[in-house]
């Protein structure tokens, strides 16, 4: 099922919206700033990791140090998933930001 425009904005919304109340819980020392649908963490070693809207394709997208990664919605599982390195956001994020800061948070709701 293709997400309309609505959706898609409302879906990609609320992941960023959870990923920053999560950062906001941590304890993590990190510069959180949402700007035109872009979602950029800068963490104390100048390391990011930026969460991107790509609304042609329907997808969210995630640069990291370990790569750039393409998630689609899964709407049966109703979450957004990375058939390339096989896991949902929220696991993906759990790794790349341990894989940048040494820090393990939890981001497994997403």
């Amino acid at each position: 099922m293709a997400l309309n425009s609505a959706e898609f904005h409302d879906l990609i919304d609320a992941a960023q919206n959870a990923v920053e109340d999560v950062l906001d819980d941590s304890d993590l020392d990190v510069d959180v700033e949402n700007s035109g649908g872009v979602l950029t963490l800068r963490f104390a070693n100048r390391s990011q990791v930026i969460l991107s809207r790509q609304e042609a394709l329907g997808q969210l997208w995630v640069a990291a140090r370990s790569g750039g990664f393409h998630l689609n919605y899964d709407a049966d599982a109703a979450r957004w998933y990375c058939p390339a390195s096989d896991e949902a956001l929220g696991e993906l994020l759990t790794r790349v930001v341990e894989e940048q800061t040494g820090e393990q948070l939890d981001f497994a709701e997403l």
